[in-house]
């Protein structure tokens, strides 16, 4: 249902949100407890790019020698669990979140193990794979008039694109992000001065002859067809007030922006995460299927791992608390997919420099909302973070799992070239010990 349809009927793209949510909770009451709860009507994927800490964050090994362990402290949980002192304020929503403490992966190449996590392929030199954004988008299109994926700031090169798909199902980048005051416009999401609406008016109908004489030309229709698109949803985006709200925080109380951490942490080291995370609230709100947000900073920490976790972690601490909080609060976390995830872990022992190196064979990641369990911790890692101890988890089966709760199979094949069917996920299979 596009935006200018919803108006029509006196209708926001809010306020359809909040009737799928309460259609769900209508549902769940009905049908008794333990029901599984609907599919995600959005994903909010927030990457920890580096490879990022496990025994800094959410399985720290208090019991392990301090060359293992490292020398943080620990901090109990709501749900009486541990989590590194660093997370104080996560620790208290872990009753809301499910954390993930046997994740695997393949290669500890930030690369190949970037794009393994968005595409849930390695990168070979034979085809390129799509995000799993563009699969979303591909399968689920829009829900309103705007972009049914969209990223903040923009998409990581190393994630891959949209692959063997049309360019049209790629990310709408943003090009920036929310600053220290919450301060953000899209660029080029409002006419320049010296462009009146009449004359806009009349380059669209200008575009529109020249695109009727290629088609009639036997022109390349699916280039045709995605340019097309493009322009659509240009369109839509510049024409519509309430598409250019939701790219923008104004609307926030002071509150809400100091739950978030906006504006409380400034320096070198900030990464305005808070912001970003606060800004795909409001996409979720407005209608965008999947937002895929950047920390911000880099958790490559080969030197100095203490300094940069006291440096970086309080405003990430803040950022993860504030936005679990806040979907809770306004009951869109029922319908929302939160999930915090890394490329990699770091090695078990400290090294030299007093920094931790690659390590896939074992790390953490966080998933909550829409189904998945809450205040669990799944899996163990064993004694010093090294190997998974209890219940391993794939990269396949947690990308598999994701796909499912957003109402994709992921064994289902889309068509590469025109004529080659690829499965979503290879080798993936659902985990049910994730799912209410």
């Amino acid at each position: 249902m596009q935006i200018g349809f919803c108006t029509a009927l006196g209708l926001s793209a809010r306020d359809l949100l909040r009737a799928e949510v309460k259609q769900a909770a209508q549902g769940r009451s009905e049908n008794g407890a333990g029901t599984k709860p609907a599919a995600a009507k959005s994903v909010i994927h927030l990457q920890l790019p580096g490879g990022f800490a496990a025994q800094e964050s959410w399985d720290p090994k208090p019991e392990a020698s301090v060359e293992y362990r490292g020398s943080f402290g620990v901090v109990k949980t709501n749900t009486g669990d541990l989590f590194c002192d660093r997370f104080p304020r996560t620790a208290s929503v872990a009753d809301k979140i499910t954390v993930l403490r046997s994740c695997h992966c393949s290669i500890p190449d930030h690369s190949q193990a970037i794009y393994h996590l968005n595409t849930g392929y390695l990168p070979t030199t034979v085809i390129d794979y799509p995000q799993m954004g563009a699969v979303i988008s591909q399968r689920l299109g829009p829900r309103t008039g705007l972009p049914p994926y969209v990223a903040i700031p923009e998409v990581s090169p190393e994630s891959g694109g949209t692959g063997y798909l049309s360019g049209k199902y790629g990310a709408f980048g943003l090009g920036g992000s929310p600053d220290r005051a919450g301060k953000f416009q899209v660029q080029d999401m409002v006419l320049p001065g010296t462009l009146t609406d009449a004359n806009f008016r009349r380059r669209q109908s200008m575009r529109e002859i020249v695109e009727r004489q290629l088609r009639a030309s036997e022109g390349d229709l699916v280039t045709l067809d995605a340019m097309d698109d493009f322009y659509k949803q240009a369109y839509t985006l510049i024409s519509s007030p309430e598409a250019r709200a939701a790219f923008s925080l104004d609307e926030e109380s002071a509150e809400t922006k100091k739950l978030y951490g906006v504006g409380e942490f400034v320096g070198p080291f900030a990464s305005l995460v808070g912001g970003k995370v606060l800004l795909a609230r409001r996409l979720v709100e407005a209608g965008v299927r999947f937002i895929s947000v950047n920390n911000g900073a880099n958790w490559d920490d080969h030197i100095g791992i203490r300094k940069s976790f006291e440096d970086r972690a309080p405003e990430l601490d803040q950022a993860v608390a504030g936005l679990i909080t806040d979907l809770d609060e306004r009951g869109l976390l029922d319908t929302t997919l939160v999930m915090i995830t890394t490329e990699f872990g770091r090695t078990p022992k400290i090294n030299k420099d007093g920094g931790r190196d690659h390590w896939a064979r074992s790390y953490s990641m966080i998933l909550a909302g829409a189904g998945i369990t809450r205040g669990q911790v799944y899996g163990a890692s064993d004694a010093t973070a090294s190997e998974p101890a209890q219940n391993p988890l794939p990269l396949e089966d947690f990308l598999y799992t994701v796909y499912h709760q957003i109402g994709i199979d992921a064994d289902d094949e889309l068509l590469a070239f025109g004529t080659r069917p690829i499965e979503i996920v290879k080798g993936g299979k659902l985990v049910k010990g994730l799912l209410r």
